[in-house]
């Protein structure tokens, strides 16, 4: 598995590939973020502020939010809640980030709590 930079790096890169010859080759970021959202969550937690961190632009946000971090609060909320919410509160683009997370099958309790943040950073339900 490759350091936290490299999969921070090749997802920003995959991301910017949309659509262009590059995008396949790139995909290898796409699965090492996956996994490590599946088995390292707070890892992945780390990982994701990292890619926020080198771009937050919509075309990564959108894919950022709705992917690797909503997976992050469906497989592992009520573990991870508490962390997420102090990198909410360290970094306000992380507070954004959440705006563009869906409920899908997050807990209930753990959803609230997303809610909660969102509120808090003023964000207005556009991601």
């Amino acid at each position: 598995m490759r350091t936290d930079h490299e999969i921070a790096d090749g997802y920003v890169a995959w991301r910017r590939a949309k659509d262009t010859p590059d995008e396949e080759s790139l995909f290898w970021a796409f699965e090492e973020m996956c996994t490590v959202v599946a088995v390292e969550p707070e890892r992945a937690l780390r990982v994701i502020a990292q890619v926020l961190e080198r771009d937050d632009t919509a075309r990564v946000v959108e894919i950022l939010a709705a992917g690797p971090l909503e997976d992050l609060l469906s497989g592992h909320g009520p573990q991870m809640i508490d962390a997420i919410e102090s990198e909410a509160r360290r970094n306000p683009k992380f507070a954004f980030l959440l705006g563009g997370v869906w409920q899908s099958d997050i807990d209930a309790g753990v959803w609230r709590r997303v809610e909660l943040v969102r509120v808090r950073s003023g964000w207005d339900g556009n991601p």
